[in-house]
């Protein structure tokens, strides 16, 4: 149940910097150390960890994770040919691991965030949105490989122990200094030591992983030029805005210009650029076809249009707002800090919405405000709230025996609020039957140019994304400037 009190403020603030950037914070790491095993076997279920050997203890701990990794990240997303492509890659890294011995099994988790990760026990852990970003499977590569580094190097587990001995050194210099100046200074230590030995552990796992994509074959300086693309897809959806941030790569792996140089220097190792495969067109062909964005299950976003085939219900938010669907619910965010949310409530049949709305769940209601409405054919009510510095409107609908809450929050200064309420909630509506049967999933398709194509042409093709153009060079590395060629394999975004 959501409650607006006395983080209400927080709430707000909390969404309006949702679709601001990414944290370049330390690559996060979710398990400890890893589990001896043997062979190579990819994931061809939901729950791969269930066969790990009993009593380990760390593989105990895996298990318990993974249905959360699966919860926190839409499930296991089920391709087969897109499985194979990506068992391939995770085998021929197997064969020149540091640890030949370790067991590898891949997940490809239904995200549309870019992240991968490896838990022990030899489980990987690969988003959609991550293999979507990708341009052939040596940059796949050294994707898998920086994070078997990581597995090999122990990393999980001395990142808790270092993290250990900072919460103690941060309970004796509370305890024995309390809140003066030295303290924080001790404090801000500790924290830069801990980013700088993140730090060290990220170029040592880039350092491992680029080995083993050169003595595999594959091309070394994928590390790099994948790097540049996630540098680029940040700029992408820092302005464009996207899914939760939190939950991408480089929110837990830091990207700068010298690890691209650093990168790039030990890719040097094994020769001049064009050394090595970078196997595009099988990795291409593999990714055909892959579901791109937002699921049926959650919903479409389709520029500042929410719509909901399962639920059957639509709403818009105005020019300027960015709107973010996730699972628990649909957020947007727009100019002055204004930010709207959207999501559903099961409540008595018999309960009336002017009822519902005084029930509790709203801190600081102007009970005076609380009034029924009807929205398109639909039952409604409206109320205003403040509190802690913050306006709110709330807004109730109830439609196909659901009630639905849009609540809209802006500084107490602010005179947009009501207007932009107004706005979201008169656009809410019910779907038609042939519109809920219109709406389909974007996918990756792989189309050959054409004589006469260019960039802007390819990208016009593309359907329900914005910025196409700028979302075409990203998802195919091409910087500004350079042209397509007949014959060319390019990526586009399409329902079709």
């Amino acid at each position: 149940m959501l409650r607006l009190k006395k983080r209400a403020k927080a709430w707000a603030r909390g969404i309006a910097m949702a679709a601001v950037g990414l944290s370049l914070a330390a690559c996060q790491s979710i398990m400890p150390d890893s589990v001896q095993e043997s062979g190579f076997q990819p994931s061809n279920k939901p729950v791969t960890v269930d066969n790990v050997t009993a009593n380990n203890k760390l593989a105990e701990l895996a298990r318990a994770q993974h249905p959360r990794i699966l919860a926190t990240y839409g499930g296991e997303y089920s391709d087969p040919k897109l499985e194979r492509m990506v068992a391939k890659v995770v085998g021929s890294l197997t064969t020149v691991s540091a640890n030949p011995t370790q067991n590898y099994r891949i997940t490809i988790l239904n995200s549309p965030n870019v992240n991968a990760f490896a838990l022990p026990g030899g489980y990987l852990y690969i988003t959609r949105g991550l293999l979507a970003l990708a341009n052939d499977s040596s940059e796949l590569a050294a994707v898998i490989a920086h994070e078997m580094g990581h597995v090999t190097a122990n990393h999980g587990l001395q990142r808790q122990q270092k993290e250990a001995e900072e919460v103690l050194a941060t309970k004796v210099v509370s305890d024995v200094l309390g809140d003066n100046p030295a303290a924080k200074a001790a404090l801000i230590r500790g924290k830069l030591r801990m980013a700088q030995f993140s730090r060290n552990q990220e170029l040592e796992a880039d350092a491992v992983g680029i080995k083993s994509v050169g003595e595999a074959g594959y091309d070394p300086y994928a590390a790099g030029r994948f790097l540049q693309s996630m540098s680029a897809y940040t700029d992408f959806r820092s302005i464009s805005g996207a899914t939760d941030a939190s939950l991408d790569f480089l929110a837990t792996h830091p990207n700068t210009p010298q690890r691209i140089e650093l990168a790039q220097r030990h890719a040097r190792n094994f020769g001049q650029p064009g050394v090595g495969t970078r196997d595009r067109d099988s990795y291409l062909a593999g990714i055909d076809g892959l579901l791109y964005g937002d699921t049926p299950e959650e919903g479409y976003v389709r520029g500042n249009v929410f719509m909901h085939p399962g639920l059957g219900v639509s709403f818009a938010v105005p020019e300027g707002f960015v709107i973010d669907n996730t699972a628990a619910a649909v957020t947007a965010t727009g100019p002055g800090d204004i930010a709207v949310r959207f999501d559903g409530v099961s409540i008595d049949k018999g309960k009336s919405l002017p009822d519902y709305i005084r029930s509790g769940w709203v801190a600081g209601l102007d009970e005076a405000s609380v009034r029924p409405e009807t929205i398109n054919g639909n039952e409604a009510a409206f109320a205003t709230a403040r509190a802690d510095g913050w306006q709110f409107d709330i807004t109730v609908i109830r439609a196909g025996g659901q009630v639905y809450r849009l609540l809209t929050a802006a500084p107490a200064a602010s005179t947009a609020l009501d207007p932009v309420a107004r706005s979201v909630s008169t656009s809410f509506r019910v779907l038609s039957p042939s519109e809920k049967a219109a709406l389909k999933p974007l996918r990756i398709r792989i189309v050959t140019v054409q004589p006469g194509q260019t960039m802007g042409s390819l990208a016009a093709q593309m359907v329900g994304v914005d910025r196409k153009l700028d979302l075409f060079r990203v998802l195919n590395a091409m910087a500004p400037g350079a042209s397509v060629s007949s014959g060319d394999k390019v990526k586009i975004v399409t329902d079709r």
